[in-house]
């Protein structure tokens, strides 16, 4: 039978978890983090969200919907979809998935996604590290029933992202970075923090690299005050990193790196991405992880620094 869901399986859905979905790397539940990553988040709907229940809960699928989020106009997101050993059958897969998808078609969608916009984020710990976390995941995991099971219920693989992992303890600033930030210097551009009495032009830079994501985590902090690194030319901001934040995980966050197109060919982006290592080195995070698509060039930005692969995951999509 599925039910959608109600506070009543909340237990249940944490034992499952912590049975099943650990097993693939995500960090275990509590109550507090349980509200925190489903039903405190601002898109959580119990519409959304579907229990598998037999003698137990043996499968839990949660989506979320929203016109503001990114594609939120057609696209509904996958969230999660976890089944007991047990249960770990196709068929049951394919109820949950269907569940969802009735669901988002109600709601007017046309597709159903598995992405990196999704604002449910499931954190999961870096293998090979003392329980380092990465604060979410973009798309399914390719080692496990997830993706498997995405492809039998006709969902298609659009692109893989590559995940990263830097402990900064290794970082140093390398010497040719160095040179690259005189030259550019010699031609009127800094890399440095962001100060609102000197700099300008960041509504601007954001409409020309044209990414939602970015737009809102780059306004916050020039905003509010939160550090990130810039390039400017002349004081106008032509590209960010950052911001420079050390999660309570001892996590350097990153949000993105970006330069404007007609400022590309100098080396911007690589002395926006050292210098924010070397920031969140100084604020005593203890390492970095990201994830940036397998074809992406930032690739070899990033294994320079030191980042090496350490997991991949495939973006799906399905036509509903």
């Amino acid at each position: 039978m599925i039910v959608n869901f109600d506070d009543k399986y909340t237990d249940g859905i944490i034992k499952l978890w912590n049975t099943v979905a650990v097993k693939d790397g995500y960090v275990e539940l509590n109550h507090k983090n349980f509200e925190s990553f489903f039903t405190n988040n601002p898109y959580f709907k119990s519409e959304n969200t579907f229990i598998l229940h037999r003698d137990g809960i043996d499968g839990f699928a949660c989506g979320c919907t929203g016109d503001d989020l990114p594609l939120g106009d057609t696209s509904g997101y996958i969230t999660c979809i976890i089944l007991s050993t047990e249960a770990q059958t196709l068929s049951n897969f394919l109820n949950l998935t269907n569940a969802l998808e009735i669901s988002f078609k109600k709601q007017g969608k046309k597709q159903s996604e598995v992405l990196f916009f999704n604002p449910m984020m499931l954190p999961w710990y870096i293998p090979n590290t003392q329980k380092h976390q990465h604060n979410n995941a973009p798309g399914a995991p390719i080692d496990g029933y997830f993706y498997k099971f995405l492809l039998e219920a006709g969902y298609m693989e659009r692109t893989r992202e590559c995940a990263m992992y830097m402990n900064l303890k290794e970082f140093k600033l390398p010497e040719d970075i160095l040179k690259k930030e005189r030259k550019l210097l010699d031609l009127n551009y800094e890399v440095n923090l962001f100060d609102s009495d000197r700099h300008f032009g960041v509504k601007e830079m954001l409409k020309g690299l044209n990414n939602p994501l970015w737009k809102q985590e780059v306004s916050n902090c020039t905003g509010n005050g939160i550090p990130i690194i810039i390039a400017a030319k002349n004081r106008e901001v032509v590209g960010f990193a950052g911001p420079v934040i050390r999660q309570e995980t001892g996590r350097g966050y990153f949000a993105g790196i970006g330069v404007q197109k007609e400022h590309e060919g100098h080396g911007l982006g690589s002395v926006l991405f050292f210098k924010l290592c070397e920031a969140l080195k100084n604020i005593n995070a203890e390492y970095m992880s990201l994830y940036t698509g397998l074809s992406n060039p930032a690739i070899k930005i990033y294994k320079k620094a030191g980042f090496i692969p350490v997991r991949e995951f495939a973006v799906m999509r399905k036509e509903l």
